[in-house]
């Protein structure tokens, strides 16, 4: 077993894939729109996890309304989404000071309440939607508007990440980054892999830090 510590102020969470088990259901949405607008889904589906889906309707189909769209897509959502929650994240969020974690999500603020209370997921007191930022993930933007409304350095943040873009949003942002799901890291700037949230241990450190622990079961640290 694998076991490092990393002290930091606070923990910025992703939502699907990351929190929520909800690959599935973003996938379906997603081919629901490419069947109307009669669009090939396969190059959707390789760009849609883990960003807003107003840049993934300006690189592949710039003709269309990207508002109306990204609206569209939001009605979808809220009616083929669920998911369960990602294994050991309702205990280890109940946990957590509120004031010190915030979820940073590329789905829709009212997308991602609905979702956490499809997996029955405590909502945070700080959360940046789709529609908070000018630019979505893999910009910055969005963890760099995170840490300022947690009041913390970005360098200072822990961020939880499933997808290529997420994970490079975070990067860019100065954070530090550990992957949630795979075998490999996806970059080779990730500082560990988890399979879930059994493999993390949350306790208050000295001053305003916390001591998260990563206990990983095989080969999946670089």
């Amino acid at each position: 077993m694998n076991t490092i510590t990393l002290s930091v102020s606070a923990l910025l969470l992703d939502m699907d894939g990351t929190l929520v088990c909800s690959i599935g259901d973003v996938e379906k949405v997603w081919r629901l729109w490419c069947q109307h607008h009669q669009l090939a889904p396969e190059p959707v589906l390789a760009m849609c996890h883990g960003m807003r889906s107003r840049e993934v309707i300006r690189a592949l189909a710039p003709q269309l309304d990207v508002e109306l769209e990204a609206a569209r897509l939001d009605e979808l959502e809220m009616l083929h989404t669920g998911g369960d929650a990602i294994a050991g994240a309702g205990e280890l969020l109940h946990c957590l000071p509120p004031e010190l974690w915030a979820i940073v999500t590329s789905a829709s603020e009212r997308v991602a309440r609905h979702r956490l209370n499809c997996a029955a997921l405590p909502l945070s007191a700080v959360l940046v939607g789709a529609e908070a930022v000018v630019n979505g993930k893999p910009d910055p933007e969005p963890y760099l508007l995170g840490a300022v409304r947690l009041g913390v350095p970005p360098a200072r943040c822990l961020v939880f990440e499933d997808a290529p873009a997420g994970i490079e949003s975070a990067l860019r942002a100065g954070c530090t980054v550990v992957q949630v799901g795979g075998d490999a890291p996806l970059n080779p700037a990730v500082v560990a892999v988890i399979r879930d949230w059994r493999e993390v241990r949350v306790v208050s450190g000295k001053g305003e830090s916390l001591l998260v622990m990563l206990s990983m079961q095989g080969a999946n640290q670089e």
